[in-house]
């Protein structure tokens, strides 16, 4: 169990901060309407462009820049190129996006965790003092331990912190 005064996390976010955050969210979505969604099923049929790929891709596009004379009237070559250029405006955007997604992760993870460990510290603070016959603590004793019921499987003990 960690350290019950060490507490990393101990702030809420105001409604304001929430609203602001849910606000600016909207805003990317309004400032990128292209934004798609895709199947499972499209997800594994596309190619997708890796390192080695996309230096081709790029070479492709400067040959077919360079030599309009050898594309067909039905391939645009500035559609390629428009779709190059997404691309990479995208990549830096997914970046700073996974930066942040990890932060919110790490943060939520950080304030489960501490709540978790503190609330098992309380369920056996409860325990002792059910233990002691301090008068109320039972009831509340029998109600928290009824999260570890029928842990234990078949022929096992259910698994109890204060056991």
């Amino acid at each position: 169990m960690s350290n019950l005064s060490n507490n990393r996390m101990n702030i809420t976010a105001t409604t304001t901060q929430i609203t602001a955050v849910k606000t600016a969210l909207q805003t990317i979505n309004t400032n990128l309407p292209f934004l798609t969604g895709l199947t499972i099923e499209e997800r594994i049929a596309l190619p997708a462009i890796d390192v080695n790929n996309k230096a081709f891709t790029e070479d492709a596009i400067h040959a077919g820049v360079n030599n309009v004379q050898l594309i067909p009237s039905y391939v645009s070559v500035p559609s390629i190129q428009n779709d190059m250029t997404l691309f990479t405006q995208l990549d830096e955007i997914i970046i700073l996006v996974k930066q942040l997604l990890e932060k919110l992760e790490d943060t939520q993870l950080l304030a489960g965790s501490e709540a978790y460990t503190s609330a098992l510290a309380l369920y056996k603070l409860f325990s002792s003092a059910a233990d002691a016959g301090v008068p109320g603590a039972d009831a509340i004793h029998n109600q928290l331990k009824q999260r570890f019921a029928g842990q234990g499987g078949p022929g096992k003990p259910a698994t109890d912190p204060n056991s």
